[in-house]
């Protein structure tokens, strides 16, 4: 499995408590911020939760 970036885009303001433990757990935090994940299918089932607040991108 390859690894990808994930970057936070959007505040997790007036977001569900679970979009925000989500991004929590993906290891962001402030926008513009960017983590390094293997592609697991735990870590793709966390971006799919929180597609529409971060941007992914094949390293």
């Amino acid at each position: 499995m390859g690894k990808i970036k994930v970057t936070k885009v959007k505040s997790a303001i007036n977001r569900t408590q679970r979009q925000k433990r989500t991004l929590e757990a993906l290891g962001l935090r402030k926008i513009g911020q960017v983590k390094e994940h293997e592609a697991t299918p735990n870590i793709l089932g966390m971006i799919a939760k929180v597609s529409h607040l971060v941007s992914v991108e094949e390293a």
